[in-house]
């Protein structure tokens, strides 16, 4: 660990002198939101020293210099939706807030760029797309109040991703402040580009560990005519994760392809108050297709039906797309009203794979006592498994979720997956990360790190320790 340095009264005059001093906190009650993100426990609050809202790019640049030059830690923060506790200052110091610069700044319609400050919300992207006739394809369930900066931050996958991929397929560009203060342009309008490493995308889900994005540009597409969601509801969550892969192999490429388990849907029925379908024994895939055609939408709708009832189904509703939209978003806030504290896990394994995995948390769940909520972008292989605390006493579950964990992720490395599929390591996995991921791969990174911030200011203990 870094010889950090204490935020002191003339570092703090100078950040005023910077951006302002009602731009500058030192509050707790003022710093209180920026002490944790979505991960709950009390051992992931952490405050910082002082809160810093630049409004610009030069402004952050001249900060990120200040707090090189003083060595004293920076963590750049966007809406604090993360669940990874990648955006608490875990080794005190400032929190960087880019919720002040939150301008689109161009509309290329030629070239089908957007290109927005890091603070716009995920949802004021895709609005603003969609009022001109195009897609922004990323769609994390937290669009809503999430920053498009921490989704670059953070790779976020989200809804869309089989067909679109991740928020790294959508990103051409990004201006980047380094960890020493430098104002660097990576990427841009270009489509293609073999100048050398492709720097961009080492950027994209970096977790802000080696500089702060200030710029993003965005992939546009031109807008589907046409959407069609259908609810294919089955008896077990083996019937219904076993269906994807036909889905898939069909020819057609679904927008999504998402599962819910019996225990999230009731979940999410109580907390939203609505009666769902099939509630008391049905367990869920969400079906997507999106296209120009409607004929042709219709055909594939109608041979995913058919699939489904050869293989069991108990029925095939086309749904209400907004009432199941708001039914699958709200599972992570079903699951924090049913428990305020709970584990989300984002748990990614080889398509093939997530049935054994479902089936290995529901084993796990029993042995530990433990409630298990499952949904999963099943047709990209990512589970999101929340492990609930519920009456659990703190020191039996602060005992047991480590075990569970660790017989988790043993069984998901054996399978070929991985630690996180879209929400990121952060604070909260760095241990996990340390003892499953490959030693080789992590020395690679670390000597990237290294390099790129030699002070390792820049949201230091995030992802792994530096040796």
């Amino acid at each position: 660990m870094a010889n950090y340095n204490k935020v002191t009264q003339n570092m703090l005059r100078e950040l005023k002198e910077i951006i302002g001093e009602r731009s500058v906190w030192t509050s707790p009650e003022k710093m209180e939101p920026y002490s944790h993100d979505a991960v709950t426990g009390e051992k992931y609050v952490k405050y910082p020293e002082a809160v810093v809202l630049p409004g610009n790019a030069e402004q952050v640049a001249r900060i990120v210099k200040l707090a090189n030059r003083n060595l004293v830690p920076i963590v750049p923060r966007g809406a604090g939706t993360g669940y990874a506790c990648a955006a608490v200052a875990h080794e005190g110091g400032l929190i960087l807030s880019t919720e002040k610069m939150d301008r689109i700044l161009e509309f290329d319609e030629q070239n089908m760029v957007l290109v927005v400050e890091p603070g716009v919300r995920t949802s004021e992207v895709q609005k603003a797309a969609q009022e001109k006739g195009y897609l922004y394809a990323g769609e994390p369930s937290s669009g809503d109040s999430s920053f498009i900066g921490g989704n670059v931050a953070t790779n976020a996958g989200g809804l869309k991703a089989v067909k679109y991929g991740t928020t790294r397929q959508q990103v051409l560009g990004v201006q980047l402040v380094t960890p020493e203060g430098e104002l660097v342009t990576l990427g841009g309008k270009l489509k293609k580009d073999a100048t050398g490493y492709g720097m961009t995308q080492l950027i994209v889900g970096s977790e802000g560990t080696l500089g702060i994005i200030t710029k993003v540009y965005l992939r546009l597409m031109p807008q589907p005519q046409q959407v069609m969601d259908l609810l294919a509801i089955f008896p077990s969550s083996a019937a219904a994760i076993g269906m994807v892969a036909k889905i898939m192999q069909t020819g057609i490429t679904p927008v999504c392809v998402e599962f819910m388990d019996n225990r999230g849907i009731r979940c999410v029925e109580d907390f939203l108050g609505e009666k769902l379908p099939h509630s008391d024994n049905g367990h869920y895939l969400i079906v997507s297709v999106e296209g120009d055609h409607e004929t042709v939408l219709e055909e594939q709708c109608m041979a995913i039906d058919e699939l489904c009832a050869e293989n069991g189904s108990l029925a095939v509703l086309v749904a209400d797309p907004a009432k199941i939209w708001k039914a699958r978003k709200s599972f992570g806030e079903a699951n924090r009203a049913r428990s305020l504290i709970f584990s989300a896990e984002d748990i990614v394994v080889p398509m093939s794979r997530i049935a054994d995995v479902v089936e290995k948390l529901s084993e796990l769940g029993q042995k530990y006592n433990m409630t298990i909520h499952c949904v999963a972008h099943a047709a990209d292989g990512n589970i999101h498994a929340d492990i609930m605390k519920e009456e659990l006493p703190l020191e039996v579950w602060n005992r047991q979720l480590p075990l569970i964990q660790n017989e988790i992720y043993q069984f998901v490395y054996s399978v070929g997956g991985k630690l996180s599929g879209e929400h990121g390591i952060g604070y909260k996995r760095l241990e996990l990360m340390e003892k499953f991921a490959n030693p080789v791969e992590l020395k690679m990174m670390r000597a990237i790190k290294k390099a790129l911030d030699p002070n390792n200011i820049m949201n230091p203990g995030k992802i792994f320790r530096l040796e």
